[in-house]
């Protein structure tokens, strides 16, 4: 069983404002907004959703490719994949571009505020999804626009059931666009205000999503998760946290969980709660693939958020 990720490779230049974005922005003021905010912390990272869930779910030791056109900057991003043995086959590299880059600026309240330049990932389309290589399940995560509408529809003309995860690129849709990748998907998840908006454009409710598709997966950060799936709603418990020290990736974490149970036959309550530890572990690590598990490690913070074995690795 063979999961590709379609999705953007970028380098995520993070910094963190010591401070809180409602104390320095004037409601009154908002059409006129002139603000900066100085931040003494840095980082530039490796991530992309596509990069991230990889990243992911090669950890647990699932079998996932990740899909995505990358910049003529890529071969220190390159070097890092190759050090932890991802498959790099289905990355294109488009000359005279960049990879893909973003600018997070995340204050005291773990709010967040992001600049992205697409740079190659706008011609995430060059890339087509194939169908002679074992793929098993799909994902379209955010993307270039017209790659999200075409890997969208072939992996539907494959007939390789998908996961619609349209994250920070779902502005880009209407609500036609929205309600057809929603018809082709098998499977879609949004955080909650993706879910509010998707909601709003296709003016279609939780509910009646979830009745298109075999499983609507809505994260609520630490209120937790719920699936709604075969007319039910699975409320997952959000996983404490070691510390706090960084929510950039923790989707992408937990993206990666939702494709391992995929790939294994798990329940949807057994895979909420594997992807929601995944959460939890990497919002304790700087950046978004710098943290690191073992399978015998995710079993014991399984059992001791939860009560019981998930047994990813044998007794």
């Amino acid at each position: 069983m063979t999961a590709l990720i379609c999705g953007s490779m970028a380098y995520d230049n993070i910094m963190v404002f010591p401070g809180r974005f409602k104390e320095q922005i004037l409601p009154d003021q908002i059409h006129i907004l002139n603000v900066a905010f100085l931040v003494p912390q840095m980082r530039k990272e490796f991530g992309g959703c596509a990069g991230n869930i990889a990243y992911n779910l090669n950890l647990l030791g699932g079998k996932g490719y990740a899909m995505a056109t990358v910049g003529e900057d890529f071969n220190a991003y390159r070097s890092w994949l190759d050090k932890q043995a991802l498959d790099t086959r289905y990355l294109t590299e488009v000359p005279a571009t960049l990879t893909a880059q973003a600018y997070i600026t995340t204050d005291l309240d773990d709010n967040q505020i992001t600049a992205f330049h697409p740079g190659a990932m706008d011609h995430s389309h060059i890339s087509t999804v194939p169908t002679n290589a074992g793929i098993t399940i799909g994902m379209v995560s955010p993307d270039g626009r017209q790659g999200m509408i075409e890997h969208a529809q072939q992996f539907a003309s494959a007939g390789i059931p998908f996961v619609f995860d349209p994250g920070q690129g779902l502005p880009m849709f209407d609500g036609a666009d929205l309600r057809k990748f929603i018809e082709q998907a098998t499977w879609v998840a949004v955080n909650d205000y993706e879910g509010q908006m998707l909601q709003e454009r296709t003016g279609w409710s939780e509910q009646e999503i979830a009745k298109r598709v075999e499983a609507l997966i809505v994260t609520r950060g630490a209120r937790g998760s719920t699936v709604f799936a075969a007319g039910e709603q699975i409320a997952i418990p959000a996983v404490t946290a070691s510390e706090v020290r960084d929510p950039t990736g923790c989707g992408d974490a937990y993206r990666a969980g939702i494709l391992y149970g995929l790939l294994n036959d798990m329940s949807w309550a057994d895979t909420g709660r594997l992807a929601a530890v995944l959460g939890a572990i990497k919002i304790a690590s700087l950046g978004t693939q710098n943290h690191c598990f073992t399978r015998a490690g995710i079993d014991e913070e399984f059992e001791r958020s939860f009560g019981y074995r998930l047994g990813l690795v044998s007794a």
